[in-house]
């Protein structure tokens, strides 16, 4: 399975993060990438819990605390610029 492995299924999220519209202070709603990596991508939701995970240890992304929305950082701008 190609999102088996964590690193893949973070730059995944990260692309799809970036081709989705970015609201009030930088918040990207987690749904936004969700119902992308899940069903059209074909994604597990193991593997899409991986890979989020990845990304937010990489310090691509931040998840606020509610888990509705997320940011990128200055990394995870920096990393398909």
């Amino acid at each position: 399975r190609l999102y088996d492995d964590p690193d893949v299924a973070a730059r995944k999220i990260i692309e799809i993060a970036k081709a989705v519209e970015i609201v009030q202070d930088g918040r990207i709603y987690i749904e936004k990438i969700n119902y992308p990596m899940l069903f059209v991508e074909k994604a597990t939701p193991a593997e899409y819990k991986a890979g989020l995970d990845r990304a937010i240890e990489k310090g691509w992304l931040e998840r606020h605390e509610s888990g509705t929305y997320g940011r990128f950082t200055q990394i995870g701008k920096d990393l398909f610029a």
